[in-house]
């Protein structure tokens, strides 16, 4: 195991998770490195992860793509938290058979939110007359004018359940005992830990950084490949700066705010 020079491939999952051509971490714009992971020949997988989460569709279909990936490649996958892997991020985290972080590493929020504004006060104060025509009856589903009701509220709730429920599952089955049945309440309540609780919960197998950890696993002579995002020709011509920069500027605020949740 130590004698020979062992390959492993390592990639960035980092920031907020959400779909869209313009977002940086979803399965599209992650479509260029799994092709090149998929062709390179290694001996595992390291994923560096730095991610408050976003969209469990998105979260899913990446995790699911690299476990497919492992799977053919019959490789397994390390993790390495950086700053956070927070509900979403953490859902990236267990596509990894190992999960490793910095002793300083916020990790868990395992469970679904959702959130808005209501502005009926708002505009009754203001004289405002709120007028809306549908057809079908749920078209206005939590219109934030109108006054909450009982049966879109408790739909909500059923979609986060749902979602809150395939979310355990995956934890559950790619943790596998790791997770220990006293500690599930606790676990999937929504909370976050620094790393050492985190490892006494069971959701991360170690402390320590990508490099110190695989030389530790496969020796010192471990070479690390990183893998980049390519670039698209607009990128690499410099076009359309001044039409990003509003949408750059949106998505670093929200990103901003994900991140502040944890102190970070």
């Amino acid at each position: 195991m130590f004698g020979n020079t062992k390959t492993i491939v390592s990639i960035d999952l980092k920031g907020v998770i959400a779909s869209g051509a313009r977002a940086q971490l979803n399965n599209d714009a992650l479509s260029s490195i799994f092709l090149k992971l998929e062709k390179i020949k290694c001996d595992a997988i390291s994923i560096n992860i730095n991610s408050p989460g976003g969209s469990p569709v998105q979260s899913s279909l990446i995790g699911n793509k690299i476990r497919s990936i492992a799977s053919k490649k019959k490789v397994k996958v390390y993790a390495f938290v950086e700053d956070v892997a927070a509900s979403g991020g953490y859902w990236l985290a267990c596509s990894a058979d190992k999960i490793y972080a910095n002793d300083n590493s916020i990790l868990g929020s395992i469970g679904v939110i959702s959130g808005g504004f209501g502005f009926t006060g708002l505009i009754k104060k203001l004289g405002i007359e709120r007028r809306i025509f549908t057809a079908g009856q749920n078209k206005s589903f939590l219109d934030p004018f109108s006054p909450v009701n009982k049966i879109d509220l408790e739909k909500l709730k059923k979609i986060q359940r749902n979602i809150h429920s395939n979310f355990i599952n995956w934890v559950k089955f790619n943790r596998g005992k790791k997770i220990k049945p006293s500690n599930e309440k606790e676990i999937f309540s929504g909370s976050f830990w620094l790393s050492q609780e985190a490892k006494n919960l069971g959701l991360i197998d170690g402390i320590g950084s990508e490099a110190e950890t695989l030389k530790l696993i496969f020796g010192e002579k471990v070479k690390i490949k990183k893998i980049k995002q390519a670039k698209s020709l607009k990128q690499k011509l410099g076009l359309g700066i001044k039409l990003d920069y509003v949408d750059t500027v949106f998505n670093k605020l929200k990103e901003e705010h994900l991140f502040s949740k944890y102190g970070l």
